[in-house]
């Protein structure tokens, strides 16, 4: 078998799908990208397939792996590890088709049933915020996510600070105590207001706190993590095991949340969860992406013990009226029950693409850009 063609789509709002095709008639689909920088993914990905692919036998995707990102002396980074990403999403898809199995099963088997999803909660103010829980809460979700603060400065005041707690407060109280909840800084706060603040939400109980503070600052976690009893975690901006790795041994995260679409797709991912279960940090893998990128990442979520979450934003409560979701055969294919969805049983990445929804959809531009946020002052804020 061979790979003989492939082709990407850009889809609303912001993704892009790789479809890599066989001369068996077998294709593989994968979601190669960096949210606001489509174009420079679009790229990198032909520059890999053209040359490194094209004629190749899909099954060796450790091989490919090794190939795409060995080879070049320039490696690693976002757009590179996210092209790959994509690529290695349509080789395990392949695979999995061709030997007529789901990933995980190819990766080991299962060791769960079902994996728990959480929910993104939206919203201004406190008010808002907690009528978006109890809404989730009442569609099924049992575990969710805030991104608190907004613009925040690098010393803040106490009002701010109160702000932020004032949210958690009300969600706590919306979703009660036996429901999860995490709380996502986003890389906006400083160090010293991130101190503050995890001293400030422990009462509450939080699952974990994602980018106290930006990942460039890797040094700042481990001081963190021993001044609060929150778990702190990090991932979204890391992009290979090599960079988790200060985090592993410095004992400086609880949970770490790598996207299976940045961090070098299926293959990477597995093997970052296996370390990361050698130092007892759970996996909750980042996602706000499309069904492939969902599927690709619950395949290794399925194979993973310490994978005990999975990020999603496709609305899966309400499968009917999901835009993301439009992009499958069977919008109903993730079965979402009780907080969980259902351990995929089809062949690959255990989704059926509706390939004509992706080609009428891909007539729309996408030129989707991460809002650019001030402080008062007028400099530039974290987003």
């Amino acid at each position: 078998m061979e790979i003989v063609d492939y082709e990407l789509f850009a889809v609303p709002p912001r993704w892009l799908l790789l479809k890599l095709e066989t001369d068996e008639g077998i294709t593989g689909w994968g979601e190669p990208i960096v949210q606001g920088r489509l174009e420079t993914v679009r790229t990198a990905v032909s520059e890999l397939v053209e040359e490194h692919l094209l004629t190749s036998d899909p099954l060796r995707t450790e091989y490919h792996w090794r190939k795409l990102y060995q080879s070049a002396y320039f490696r690693g980074g976002p757009v590179l590890m996210s092209a790959l990403a994509g690529i290695d999403h349509a080789l395990w898809d392949i695979k999995g088709r061709h030997y007529d199995a789901p990933i995980h099963q190819l990766l080991g088997g299962h060791v769960r049933d079902r994996m728990l999803v959480h929910e993104w909660l939206g919203g201004n103010s406190a008010e808002e915020l907690a009528d978006a829980a109890s809404r989730a809460r009442e569609n099924g979700y049992r575990a969710f996510k805030l991104n608190s603060p907004h613009e925040f400065r690098p010393l803040e005041t106490p009002a701010a600070v109160d702000r932020l707690v004032e949210q958690v407060a009300a969600v706590r109280d919306a979703v009660g105590d036996d429901a999860f909840l995490g709380l996502d800084f986003h890389g906006r706060v400083s160090k010293p207001m991130a101190r503050e603040l995890l001293g400030r939400v422990e009462p509450y109980d939080m699952m974990f706190v994602d980018q106290p503070v930006l990942s460039e600052y890797g040094d700042a976690f481990r001081s963190l993590a021993q001044q609060t009893t929150v778990p702190i975690s990090t991932g979204e901006r890391l992009y290979s095991r090599h960079e988790f790795k200060p985090l592993f041994v410095d004992n400086s995260v609880s949970v770490v949340q790598p996207d299976v679409t940045h961090v070098g797709g299926i293959t990477e991912m597995r093997k970052l969860a296996s370390m990361a279960e050698v130092f007892d940090v759970a996996v909750v893998p980042h996602c706000p992406l499309g069904p492939v990128a969902l599927a690709a990442s619950l395949q290794v979520g399925f194979a993973s013990q310490n994978v005990v979450m999975q990020e999603q934003d496709l609305e899966l409560h309400d499968a009917d009226s999901s835009h993301g979701l439009e992009l499958l055969e069977d919008p109903r294919a993730f079965e979402f029950e009780d907080g969980y969805i259902n351990r995929l049983t089809g062949p690959g990445l255990g989704i059926e693409v509706d390939e004509d929804a992706v080609r009428e959809k891909a007539q729309t531009q996408v030129n989707w850009h991460s809002p650019i946020w001030h402080h008062e002052d007028g400099s530039i804020a974290e987003w």
